[in-house]
């Protein structure tokens, strides 16, 4: 009884080494990958507890989460000739643990090396002036370049982004007088043009007013007015011309009657009888 017993101890015992031995635990952000005798299994085993065969199967995690990758600076010469740098960040994820595992030794390595290839064969395909105004395009068809092969191996590529382009000195020296030289353009064109409006509208003013003297009268006026708001002691009014010259005839007129001279007749008027 006793050696009964003893014997399903000791059975019991080796049966609890074995499944401890071929227990697992995957854990939420992985995918658990199975070798059996070297030949991975069809399918993956989720998270949680799993069991393998003791010296028959050997698991592999697989991280399944957003991996960020910054793609290093990359040089080179876009299509219209002007050097520059370029840098990148990467973002992909597993979405097949198996063909992740089997198709490529070292996936975000490989990724990376894409990245870096995608990223000069982009400078070379793109205008400066895309690259530092129409990022977007150039983010969609960045990520399609590298998606590419990176669909064989069980990854895809969620977003690519250009961080940041780097320009010659004197590149950037002669960016910035032509973006001056433009501003300066723009306010001369403004400028003209404020001119020419308001020469035809005192155009047109100037038009109301030789049809309507008494406009000119009220002009005045409110000219004076402007000015008295101020509360200056000097108040200097403008004199129309038209006043000047007829004070002008009337003090000739004086001159020649106090003189005794007649004044000569005015076209249209006849010069009466000779004496």
């Amino acid at each position: 009884m006793n050696g009964t017993l003893g014997g399903f101890l000791v059975v019991a015992a080796v049966v609890l080494v074995v499944l401890r031995s071929g227990m697992r635990v995957v854990n939420q952000v992985d995918r658990g990958v199975v070798f059996r005798f070297g030949k991975a299994l069809p399918s993956y085993r989720p998270p949680g507890i799993t069991f393998l065969i003791p010296f028959a199967d050997r698991m592999r995690k697989v991280n399944v989460q957003v991996v960020t990758m910054p793609v290093p600076t990359q040089e080179g010469i876009t299509r219209d000739n002007v050097s520059v740098k370029v840098d990148a960040v990467v973002y992909f994820r597993v979405t097949d643990p198996v063909r992740a595992t089997i198709e490529v030794q070292d996936y975000v390595f490989a990724v990376g090396q894409v990245a870096q290839s995608s990223l000069r064969s982009i400078i070379g395909k793109s205008d400066l002036d895309d690259l530092l105004s129409d990022r977007e395009r150039l983010h969609e068809g960045l990520a399609l370049m590298i998606d590419s092969p990176a669909a064989g191996w069980g990854v895809h590529i969620d977003r690519v982004e250009i961080k940041d382009v780097q320009l010659p000195e004197s590149l950037k020296r002669s960016m910035s007088r032509q973006a001056e030289a433009e501003r300066e353009r723009r306010a001369r064109v403004i400028t003209a043009d404020g001119e020419f409006q308001a020469a035809q509208q005192l155009a047109n003013a100037s038009r109301i007013m030789a049809d309507t003297p008494e406009a000119m009268q009220l002009r005045l006026l409110q000219t004076v007015v402007e000015v008295a708001a101020e509360k200056n002691s000097t108040l200097v009014m403008p004199f129309p011309v038209e006043l000047l010259r007829y004070f002008d005839r009337a003090a000739k007129a004086m001159d020649r009657e106090g003189t005794g001279q007649v004044p000569a007749p005015r076209d249209g008027e006849s010069g009466g009888d000779a004496p």
